[in-house]
């Protein structure tokens, strides 16, 4: 009788468990579009309640948009453009704005690092793309700006509004609290359209300047980061337009598009605030591999 010689199988178990695991992540791996779960038990009623905020809060608003106008906003554009200031790894620049405290927000005392790391880990665990994990841990990374040179935080924190067009009632506090602001009553920044027209698109549009616009102009130009990341940044703190519909006329067909990566992107960024504190040195060596996937250049010019 000849005895029979097994032969090992095509497919070894180690191999056969990597191919689970892949099927697995495929499973949970979530497109950009696909509605967040992590924040559906949450009271979403808590959030953003600024009538019944602190008085810092409603000294900062007015304060913002007393100073936010047209020719600041220049000013502001050409120091952007005609000033050097830091150089830093993504990473450094995150440690940096660790002290940092953001004066508007009503809805936590945390530091930035904590704020960013608790962002980009909700959007991992639900397996967002890669780039998204990115842009929730850099999207506040503007507020370097405080460091820079800023004459407060009214210049670099707070929702966003366009300058050189009237005022909408949706900005938060409404139109009554930009009565004092020089632009209130100019023959054509007051106007609906003022300096823009129908359909100009939001590129040609100027934003109050702050963290926003600074760390879009940055990453724009220094990353890899796909259109919808860039939106993201830009216009995360632009709630009167992707939350309250204003200033719909002033977009063109790739706002609508960005318009709704915008608002894919918004729970990771409001609700992701919590008690939970992640730890920076644990998570470090995953989101290092991640800022180098689209920073070409790991020293970046801030």
């Amino acid at each position: 009788m000849v005895a029979t010689v097994l032969q090992p199988m095509p497919t070894s178990i180690e191999a056969t468990s990597d191919s689970v695991d892949a099927v697995n992540v495929l499973k949970t791996s979530k497109g950009l579009h696909d509605k967040s779960e992590f924040d559906q038990a949450k009271d979403k009623t808590t959030f953003r309640q600024f009538n019944d905020a602190c008085d810092r809060v409603k000294n900062f608003y007015a304060q913002q948009h007393t100073l936010q106008t047209v020719a600041y906003n220049l000013k502001a554009r050409n120091d952007f453009h005609n000033k050097s200031r830091a150089h830093m790894t993504v990473w450094e620049a995150m440690e940096k704005l660790n002290t940092f405290i953001d004066e508007c927000d009503p809805d936590t005392q945390e530091s930035q690092m904590t704020h960013l790391l608790q962002s980009a880990e909700a959007i991992r665990k639900e397996g967002k793309p890669r780039w998204m994990q990115l842009v929730g841990l850099i999207h506040d990374l503007g507020k370097l700006l405080f460091f820079f040179g800023a004459q407060g935080q009214w210049d670099v924190v707070g929702d966003t509004f366009p300058v050189g067009c009237a005022f909408d009632d949706r900005i938060i506090f409404g139109t009554e609290s930009f009565k004092k602001n020089e632009d209130f009553n100019n023959p054509i920044y007051s106007t609906k359209f003022g300096i823009y027209s129908p359909g100009c698109g939001l590129d040609n549009v100027m934003l109050s300047w702050g963290h926003d616009e600074y760390l879009y102009h940055i990453v724009r130009d220094q990353s890899t980061i796909p259109d919808e990341g860039l939106a993201m940044i830009r216009y995360h703190s632009f709630y009167p337009w992707h939350r309250e519909d204003a200033y719909h006329e002033l977009m063109n067909e790739h706002d609508k598009k960005m318009l709704k990566a915008v608002r894919a992107f918004n729970p990771y960024d409001l609700y992701s605030k919590s008690d939970e504190v992640p730890d920076p040195e644990k998570l470090k060596p995953y989101y290092l591999e991640l800022i180098d996937e689209y920073f070409p250049t790991k020293v970046l010019r801030w």
